[in-house]
């Protein structure tokens, strides 16, 4: 199929350029498994480092970190870590936090969106952490998902960040890009988490959600992927230009 001008549609470029990576993609990478395990392998090049390196919030021990991890939903860890240190000079530890007035650290943490949700979150997961954890930070996630705003990819954050445990977080970028090369046939962030802990060892699952996190912001960006510049075109079935390996 063709435009009215004679060059051929973009769906239909897309298609080949699809057919193109799958002839030209190592044998290693025509499998789901093998693919999450050149995507490691390749983003590890990208970006070298652990997964508390390559965290880009700012924090100090696992209260911080969990706390920093709450207030990032639904914005960016630049506007998390300028709010997040006037917030833990006024309220340096759970005990601090869990007897805050709730306006007080809506004001601290206004730049952050949802403000008032986020306020009412951290509060009370401060009082739920000193109540039932002694004020300090539990380490599995069947602990960490029952405090207030603390979800499972937020748990995994925690433990594979702050703590050096096994945790894959799957966010919007991680979901994205895990569908983009086909690691994963679920759409369900537990399912998909699933399938790329199976094929990696779980020493390597948070360094790989992190590095797959910097990817989608710096390189395939959602509206305008970068496919002429990402090391995973060569064998990315949704790559628009295909590269060599």
């Amino acid at each position: 199929m063709r435009t009215d001008n004679g060059a051929p549609r973009p769906q239909v470029v897309r298609a080949l350029a699809s057919v193109a990576v799958a002839k030209q993609a190592p044998a290693r990478a025509r499998t789901p498994a093998g693919r999450v395990r050149l995507t490691a392998a390749r983003l590890a090049q990208e970006y070298p480092g652990t997964a508390a390196e390559l965290c880009e919030l700012d924090f100090s021990g696992p209260w911080q970190l969990l706390v920093a991890t709450v207030l990032s939903a639904q914005t960016t860890d630049e506007r998390v870590n300028s709010v997040t240190p006037a917030l833990f000079s006024r309220y340096p530890a759970p005990e601090d936090l869990a007897l805050a007035d709730p306006a007080d650290v809506e004001a601290l943490i206004r730049p952050t969106g949802f403000f008032r949700v986020k306020a009412k979150n951290i509060v009370a997961l401060a009082g739920a952490m000193c109540e039932h954890f002694d004020c300090q930070v539990p380490t599995r996630i069947e602990d960490l998902v029952t405090l207030p705003g603390v979800g499972r990819k937020t748990a995994n954050v925690v433990r594979s960040v702050a703590f050096g445990l096994p945790g894959l977080p799957v966010d919007t970028h991680v979901g994205r890009l895990s569908r983009l090369l086909a690691l994963s046939g679920q759409s369900g962030p537990e399912k998909v988490e699933a399938d790329l802990g199976a094929a990696l060892p779980s020493r390597e699952w948070g360094a790989l959600s992190l590095r797959m996190i910097l990817h989608g912001r710096r390189v395939c960006i959602a509206r305008r992927p970068r496919c002429a510049e990402c090391v995973l075109a060569y064998f990315c079935p949704s790559a628009a230009l295909p590269l060599r390996p």
